[in-house]
């Protein structure tokens, strides 16, 4: 008895997930760890297609094994990449962040009140000084003040390039 595919996939959409879970154990002979529904019926739909119009000739599988014998597979990728020339040897770089624009030199002062105590903020090469700590981040200082979470640059007013400091 053949398989209406289209109306096999118009009644697995209408399944929940657990009675697609079942049919997938009937039509495959084994249970799924999957619980994602398109997943599901795009699975069983191939199943039964496949075992309604034929599954892989003898032929195609043998040659499918072949080439995943010949093929170079990687569990995990390589732990360092080779430079372009022809050395052969192994070049790395630091990660670098370009140094936003939107902060003032290193050795500013960053000024502002809150809830009428003054707050002062020293730009430092790598990071800010607040209170005698060092932090990553404007964000981190106003975290500390606030206690909540706030946009560093905004909570230290600071514009949002330096292309929109006005001159006084």
């Amino acid at each position: 008895m053949p398989v209406d595919i289209e109306a096999e996939m118009n009644s697995l959409s209408n399944l929940t997930v657990m009675r697609l879970r079942e049919r997938y154990a009937e039509v495959f002979g084994e249970p799924t760890r999957s619980f994602n529904k398109q997943h599901l019926i795009k699975r069983i739909a191939w199943r039964l297609q496949a075992i309604r119009e034929g599954d892989l000739s003898e032929r195609a599988r043998q040659r499918a094994r072949e080439l995943a014998n010949d093929a170079d597979l990687r569990i995990r990728p390589p732990a360092k990449v080779m430079d372009s020339d022809q050395s052969g040897g192994v070049t790395t770089s630091p990660f670098r962040v370009k140094p936003d624009d939107r902060l003032p030199m290193a050795g500013t002062l960053l000024k502002r009140v809150y809830k009428g105590q003054m707050i002062y903020v020293r730009v430092l090469p790598q990071g800010f000084e607040f209170n005698g700590e060092v932090y990553r981040s404007l964000s981190a200082i106003a975290h500390k003040i606030t206690g909540s979470h706030w946009n560093g640059y905004r909570f230290f007013q600071l514009p949002k390039s330096r292309k929109e400091t006005v001159i006084q």
